[in-house]
């Protein structure tokens, strides 16, 4: 996905050595990991050579996931990214490992069941936003729009009408990742 290289690109560039950095779990190890001290682990994001697969969910769920929501999650093995949008605070969710797509998956299950309890139609989670809120980000699975939502609530509206405009839009920043 060109719109999130070009983002990386962007975040990278504002650090001192091309590298971000998040503290060391050696029990949760990643493609993108660099170098580690005895309390960090630096990384990059790194290009997935093989995109995760999301025939399983397809399966289960009886539709299609949406060609954008593939590529987002399919092209790199990467920690949080941060960024600034004019709505506010946005902390895009990436893979870090093949374990966070399994948790990824189970997590779009559950989704799915709620929106369906709902009557509300699928959609896929991107990004948070502020940490004190329960808002977060997510694609549309038919149209590819962005859309800010609450859990267990249809989505309060769309932000943007896709993920590159929305991914193009936003402002880097270089911060730790809050805990959701």
């Amino acid at each position: 996905m060109k719109a999130l290289e070009t983002f990386i690109q962007a975040t990278l560039a504002m650090t001192e050595n091309q590298e971000l950095a998040a503290p060391f779990d050696p029990k949760w190890r990643s493609p993108c990991e660099i170098h580690q001290d005895t309390e960090f682990t630096y990384w990059r994001p790194e290009a997935q050579d093989q995109p995760v697969n999301f025939a399983g969910l397809e399966n289960a769920l009886a539709c299609e996931i949406h060609p954008d929501i593939k590529a987002f999650y399919g092209s790199y093995w990467s920690g949080t990214l941060e960024a600034d949008s004019e709505e506010g605070r946005v902390s895009l969710i990436q893979l870090w490992n093949p374990e966070d797509f399994d948790r990824l998956i189970a997590n779009l299950i559950g989704h799915s069941m709620a929106k369906q309890r709902i009557k509300q139609p699928f959609t896929v989670f991107i990004a948070n936003t502020d940490p004190e809120s329960e808002l977060f980000l997510s694609i549309d699975n038919v149209t590819g729009a962005v859309m800010l939502e609450e859990p267990g609530r249809a989505p309060i509206r769309e932000v943007e009408s896709d993920v590159t405009s929305f991914l193009g839009r936003l402002s880097p920043k270089i911060r730790p990742p809050e805990l959701y």
